[in-house]
């Protein structure tokens, strides 16, 4: 049998009385690419620290072609052959491609800048090594960490959540390059939510679920269903069909909005022209960095429009351009951002207090003081609702996964009994199991009426979740497309800015 490229033993690793990891046992093979599956907080994270060296395990023996070793940092594990790209890029937005690259290579710029050309041709990675990373795509900013990583030669390359920024196009992209990666011998640690794209790249997958390994399989042998079922150990809710609704009342509407952030590499937007009506979802969809966070600053209140600049953001048919957040939400307006931690929850504060931040107005606060038992109350209905797994409402916030910890901040905003919903990348990082749950949640609020708006970088769940979707591409929206009538290659024409992005425009 051929000697595994990485192999684990018994390899275990405790937080003080959390147990991330417990008797791992994992080999990735040589040419292979390898899935880890597992919903938030299953340990897939702690997993590659202790493989890419920024961890040690407590217990437990990793092997390295065969020989026992112990990365003791992160230098070590890729002088040994291992490099790993993240989720969030680390690239300097104001230097250029090859001034990136010379942060983490030794060797002369122009010498550099040749082997990013070269490596760019022979594995699909083509990018101008003297081009400034703020003008560059999300997917060709990908492309500078995959070449910054391979020019360390590196025999395991692990991605974490690699396509969750990308349009449909780049995905297989992105996948041709893997291939071509492991036909000239590098394996490939591949960790994604999307069950899908695990069956169509990877020959492996390794499932975690509460820190233990449950299953190695052949991902092209069971369908989605199953993976997901071997993942959160039961099975998966269908989804849930939105009920036919005849359009109500407008709840929100930005009429021709322009805005030029002081940013001077945000894009500026244009024009943007939107409605969400009672009863209905729309989603927005786009590439990262073309204006997303801006337009959702402007409808949150974050961001109030120039004096001047009126009749260009109504809430329930009010003009709301110059109020602030707090105002929008006593119009029963309510919101969930993108950032978990720091604008959605603070971390060292408890979800009872987190709680209170946007629910304070529901009687939690009489004359000034607060009134702790119904504070309690509010945060122990939400934790139990939305299944937030967590010891209780006086744990801080910052303990809890990704997962629950967005199904708490949804769950505090829907319990506002909202007439507008806004929510930014509600599933982003989110397992399967949780996801489903939120979108569950998202679709039966449509169902009662309510208004829902959606900025979301993943198509699978805008097309699960939206009657309309429009495209922001440059700081300009695209007119809405009918859901069941557009295809998910249509919505990555718009994404990329194709002349020709078909798809039937609703009427």
């Amino acid at each position: 049998m051929t000697t595994p490229l990485l192999s684990l033993r018994g390899v275990s690793k405790s937080y003080g009385q959390i147990q991330a990891n417990k008797n791992i046992g994992l080999d990735v093979a040589p040419r292979s690419i390898h899935a880890i599956l597992g919903e938030n907080g299953a340990g897939k994270s702690t997993l590659m620290k202790l493989i890419s060296g920024v961890e040690q395990p407590d217990d437990g023996s990793i092997s390295w072609k065969g020989e026992p070793l112990t990365f003791a940092s992160p230098a070590e594990a890729r002088r040994q052959g291992i490099a790993m790209v993240f989720q969030h890029f680390s690239l300097f937005e104001t230097l250029t491609v090859v001034e990136n690259i010379q942060l983490v290579m030794p060797g002369k710029k122009a010498e550099l800048a040749d082997r990013t050309r070269a490596l760019g041709r022979d594995f699909g990675l083509e990018v101008d090594p003297l081009a400034h990373v703020h003008a560059l795509s999300v997917g060709e900013r990908q492309r500078v960490e995959i070449i910054r990583c391979l020019m360390t030669d590196p025999k395991l390359l692990i991605l974490d959540e690699p396509t969750s920024v990308l349009p449909p196009q780049a995905v297989e992209k992105l996948f041709e390059t893997l291939r071509k990666l492991r036909d000239g011998g590098v394996s490939i640690l591949f960790i994604s939510h999307k069950l899908e794209e695990i069956r169509s790249l990877c020959d492996r997958a390794t499932i975690l679920r509460a820190g233990e390994v449950t299953g190695h399989v052949d991902p092209r042998d069971h369908d989605a269903h199953d993976l997901a079922g071997m993942m959160i150990g039961r099975d998966m809710p269908p989804p849930m069909p939105a009920a036919a609704n005849a359009p109500g009342e407008k709840r929100l509407e930005l009429v021709g909005l322009d805005y030029k952030p002081d940013d001077p590499f945000a894009v500026p937007l244009s024009k943007i022209s939107l409605t969400v009506r009672a009863g209905e979802i729309i989603g927005i969809a786009g590439i990262s960095g073309n204006g997303q966070s801006d337009l959702a600053m402007l409808i949150s209140g974050e961001t109030t429009l120039p004096n001047g600049e009126q009749d260009r953001i109504f809430m329930m048919g009010k003009d709301v351009g110059q109020l602030d957040a707090a105002a929008r939400r006593k119009l029963r307006f309510a919101f969930v951002p993108e950032d978990r931690l720091g604008r959605g929850a603070v971390p060292e504060m408890s979800l009872t207090l987190n709680g209170l931040l946007t629910a304070h107005p529901q009687k939690l606060v009489r004359r000034g003081l607060v009134d702790k038992p119904l504070a309690e109350d509010f945060a122990r209905d939400c934790i139990r609702d939305y299944d937030v797994r967590t010891p209780g409402p006086d744990a801080e916030a910052g303990s809890l996964s990704g997962g629950n910890l967005q199904k708490f901040i949804v769950g505090r905003e829907i319990m506002l009994a909202p007439k507008l919903l806004f929510v930014a990348q509600p599933t982003w990082g989110v397992d399967i199991g949780a996801a489903s749950a939120i979108r569950r949640r998202l679709v039966n609020l449509r169902n009662e009426g309510v208004a829902i708006l959606v900025i979301s970088e993943e198509l699978e769940e805008l097309f699960e979740l939206c009657d309309f979707i429009q495209v922001l591409h440059h700081g300009k929206l695209s007119e809405p497309l009918v859901t069941r009538e557009t295809r998910p290659e249509d919505i990555g024409r718009y994404m990329i800015g194709s002349e020709n992005a078909p798809g039937k425009l609703a009427s």
